[in-house]
């Protein structure tokens, strides 16, 4: 095993401490990357000041040996947490990168770090890879849980259902755990069956422990699961279980400001996901933000905050350039953002790089339908919405959506009866989607 050559370098950024570890010159620099402080709402928590003490240990151990192998992959696991957490994933997705791929250098077998080096490639969004590496992992240990959760994502991602199926019920059957029953929950509700769905995610917050991110989400979900069904005095109520049990909880926040538009109190939304907005990076807070600017009557505001996440979502897309499969890919996300500004041909330039990319999964069809019909091109998104229905689900944005583009391509009964079922499901769709469709429903 070879050695490092240089001194190990500590430098201090603004509180932040950074590792620079050389190598052999002919050799990439291997980068370990300062961890961040969190948004003053959660910094003081207990839950923070444990990871910031375990996180700085983990780089005084690598300060002391450069080729701790278990320190490094601890601290990847830990900044892939922190970008949980924090939503900076194009950060600490590539600090953990950088860990990994030195790691797996040196033991190109190692299970965890393949596990992990996948979980990365599907945070950003390239499924692919994530899978291809997961499949890697798996022969090394089959018996592995989280392996078959990677799994379940990255089929599900790209459009292979059944294999996710699959998947899904060797985890459950290995570890019965709140990570194992999340992804049922997702399963069910993707092929229709939201009752199923809501009992799943019940058994997977149960599973788990009040206050922690991986529940708090869970609850989050089912809040979400709630809401697409019309129940949001249920759903508003695990958002606010979760801010209590998680203060500055952003999603908690965007969950609330969903209700809050739901009941067309707008300036309370804006609020709410501006809070969230705050707390944690998530492109969709913007996203949100920008309809309901409009819903306010802020049609400057709503165009300049849509502009904004447009260049959020390009700035962070494939940041990397030493790397050309680090980044994030967004182009789904891009294609939604270019709608938002009447920008037609950029939304259809996306949806086609994300359809090129994994043309079977259903929300990326459900996606390239839509375009199409602001485009005008109902038969192209007839086409690619009876793609997006394969899965039988019942999501109540995808039938209303469906419904128009029938309508728009000749078919009225079938499209009556798709906008009719979405708002049996759910009475309380976006007043943007439902606007679209009231001419239509009006004169049945």
């Amino acid at each position: 095993m070879k050695k490092y050559l240089y001194p190990l370098l500590v430098v201090f950024f603004g509180g932040m401490i950074a590792l620079i570890i050389f190598k052999n010159k002919e050799k990439d620099e291997f980068r370990v990357f300062p961890l961040k402080e969190r948004s003053a709402a959660v910094s003081g928590s207990g839950e923070w000041v444990n990871a910031k003490a375990a996180i700085e240990g983990l780089l005084a151990a690598l300060r002391k040996n450069p080729d701790d192998r278990k320190a490094q992959l601890q601290l990847a696991e830990a900044y892939i947490q922190e970008a949980r957490i924090t939503g900076d994933h194009v950060y600490y997705d590539e600090a953990a990168m950088e860990l990994l791929n030195d790691l797996l250098q040196k033991e190109p077998d190692n299970f965890e770090a393949l596990s992990c080096k996948a979980a990365v490639y599907l945070s950003q969004h390239h499924f692919t890879d994530g899978k291809e590496i997961a499949m890697q992992a798996l022969k090394l240990n089959p018996h592995n849980a989280y392996i078959y959760g990677l799994l379940v994502d990255a089929n599900v991602e790209l459009g292979d259902y059944k294999e996710a199926v699959k998947m899904s019920d060797k985890m459950v059957s290995i570890r019965p755990d709140l990570k194992s029953y999340s992804r049922i929950s997702y399963l069910r509700e993707i092929h229709g069956d939201y009752k199923g769905a809501i009992v799943a995610m019940k058994m997977a917050v149960a599973s788990g422990i009040p206050g922690q991110e991986q529940t708090e989400w869970a609850r989050i979900f089912l809040g979400h699961l709630y809401e697409n069904t019309g129940a949001i005095d249920t759903a508003e109520l695990c958002y606010r279980i979760a801010l209590e049990n998680r203060a500055g909880y952003a999603y908690a926040y965007a969950g609330l400001g969903r209700i809050e538009k739901a009941n067309h109190n707008y300036k309370d939304a804006i609020k709410d996901f501006e809070k969230a907005e705050k707390l944690t990076s998530d492109y969709s807070f913007g996203d949100e933000l920008t309809d309901l600017y409009r819903l306010d009557n802020q049609p400057e505001k709503a165009y300049k905050n849509a502009q904004a996440v447009i260049e959020k979502l390009n700035a962070d897309s494939n940041s990397d350039e030493r790397n050309s499969k680090t980044g994030h890919y967004s182009d789904r996300e891009l294609a939604y953002a270019y709608l938002k500004v009447y920008k037609y041909d950029m939304a259809l330039k996306h949806a086609l790089i994300e359809y090129n990319r994994r043309p079977d999964n259903i929300d990326v069809n459900e996606t390239l339908a839509w375009v199409y019909y602001k485009l005008g091109k109902y038969i192209d998104a007839d086409k690619y919405i009876n793609v997006a229905m394969k899965t039988n689900s019942q999501n109540p944005n995808l039938l209303y959506r469906a419904g128009l583009i029938k309508m728009k391509s000749g078919f009225r009964k079938d499209g009556i009866a798709l906008m009719e079922k979405a708002l049996d499901i759910n009475p309380f769709l976006s007043p943007e989607l439902k606007s679209e469709g009231i001419q239509f429903l009006a004169s049945k």
